[in-house]
């Protein structure tokens, strides 16, 4: 869990996916239609992913992707995400992060 929450403070916006969930890219689409840069971990494609994606379940992210940080904090998932966008407040959390800035 250190691990994943480590690369989790990394950037503004980390999302963990996977290379096949339709989910991960909808949601990193959503996140880059504001103009962020996240930077993403496929954990299939990690030597390590198993490991991280226990972690992710650990932490409440069933299924285990996406799981969204922003500003060093974790989000969830992407009913999270999408309720936040919905709620309209997606952007501002985005902004508070430094992850876009208008």
């Amino acid at each position: 869990m250190d691990a994943v929450n480590r690369l989790g403070e990394e950037s503004p916006v980390v999302i963990f996916s996977k290379s096949n969930c339709c989910m991960s890219h909808s949601i990193e689409t959503l996140i880059r239609n504001f103009g962020a840069n996240p930077t993403v971990y496929k954990l299939d494609e990690l030597p390590k992913g198993k490991k991280m994606e226990k972690a992710l379940i650990e932490m409440g992210c069933n299924p285990s992707t996406p799981a969204i940080f922003i500003g060093k904090e974790f989000v969830g998932g992407s009913d999270e995400v999408m309720s936040l966008n919905v709620k309209g407040k997606l952007k501002d959390l985005l902004i508070k992060a430094n992850a876009i800035w208008i």
